[in-house]
């Protein structure tokens, strides 16, 4: 049976912070929010007459001081998502941040030691992961139902005009952390590493020079699995026919997944191989079905996580492997050297920045 009902707030009351509170609705007999918090006081109150949240303020600090909350929202500009996490911690509430969970592996590191400390948990919006599509296709390349991975092709191929630029904190490595490889793509890129597990090795390269940002527009990777199978990765925010593809060509079957900026069951289309047409259907019959990718179907598993005493996914630790990814393909970008899973250490530049302290173009 479910537990009490969960006491939520949110941190930054901006746009993806809409999507959040159409979530935590849905699911309002579980859980309510019931304080909205934004240095914008009138952006605040704007959100909670929207929303009918009872309270508003400037400070997090303030609301944990005097309320029992169970869930953090964070849904601000990266660059104050780990100070803010790390405030929710400490006060022993579960934190749902949103990607990226912070600007670095170094402030990730930092993070993960916080949770360690605190009787809360940090779970990180991958919204992605929760469709049912992903999650059969998950079982199957885990049971190797219809063989092992062999190609990947992953694809966030969007648009973003100069006026995009505009809000003061994009296109910057210092406060947005990076660019579409940082901020668009990653979503994608996450989806890829829970199917396919693990990666090995990177080589990467970038570019800009038709928007207003100083990150790269373009980044373009090649990534190996420790299986052998090989995955294309693109991140873009120059592509006027906006389309974001996933493709998994497994030994039996090609999966392949078209949409924006959520999918459901119809956006999947599986091929099968001459003379495994019943091992296909088989396979992608099994449960669950019906279920988009969306912030309500994750925060429903955080629910349910919570009221079995369990650690809300995604975990920090889980976030921290498509950091890394996204660390290693910046670093290769701007050096010219393939890069190996784990060989970014704490003393590395691009540990502490995406950018390793100065992109090449500046």
């Amino acid at each position: 049976m479910p537990s009490a009902l969960r006491k939520a707030v949110v941190v930054g009351t901006g746009g993806i912070a809409r999507s959040h509170a159409r979530a935590l609705r849905a699911l309002g007999d579980r859980v309510e929010i019931v304080a909205a918090i934004d240095v914008d006081h009138d952006r605040a109150d704007a959100f909670a007459q929207e929303w009918a949240v009872p309270r508003t303020a400037a400070d997090l600090a303030e609301v944990l001081a005097d309320t029992d909350v169970d869930l953090v929202h964070v849904c601000t500009p990266p660059s104050v998502h780990v100070p803010l996490a790390e405030q929710a911690l400490a006060a022993g509430a579960n934190v749902v941040v949103e990607k990226p969970v912070a600007l670095s592996l170094a402030e990730t590191d930092r993070l993960l030691t916080a949770e360690e400390a605190s009787a809360g948990s940090v779970a990180v919006v991958s919204q992605h992961r929760f469709g049912s599509g992903v999650q059969r296709l998950r079982s199957i390349v885990e049971d190797s139902s219809l063989g092992r991975p062999l190609v990947a092709t992953c694809l966030t191929q969007w648009y973003r005009p100069d006026a995009y630029f505009e809000v003061p904190w994009r296109g910057t490595f210092a406060v947005e952390g990076g660019g579409p490889t940082m901020g668009h793509g990653i979503h994608q890129m996450d989806v890829l590493l829970s199917v396919l597990g693990p990666w090995a090795e990177v080589s990467a390269m970038a570019s800009r020079g038709s928007r207003p940002t100083e990150t790269e527009e373009v980044s373009v990777a090649t990534v190996r699995f420790p299986g052998g199978a090989l995955a294309s990765v693109v991140n873009s925010v120059v592509s006027v026919r906006e389309t974001t593809v996933m493709r998994f060509d497994l030994e039996f079957a090609s999966v392949e997944l078209t949409h924006l900026y959520g999918y459901g069951d119809d956006d999947f289309l599986v091929t099968a191989a001459p003379g495994h047409e019943d091992d296909v259907e088989k396979a992608w019959a099994r449960e669950p079905q019906g279920v988009r990718s969306s912030h309500e179907a994750q925060f429903r598993a955080v629910l349910d996580a919570l009221d079995e005493g369990a650690a809300p996914p995604v975990s920090l630790g889980a976030a921290r492997d498509t950091l890394e990814l996204v660390a290693a393909i910046y670093r290769s970008a701007f050096t010219g050297a393939p890069v190996r899973r784990g060989e970014i250490g704490a003393d590395d530049p691009f540990a502490a920045a995406m950018d390793g302290g100065g992109a090449v173009w500046r």
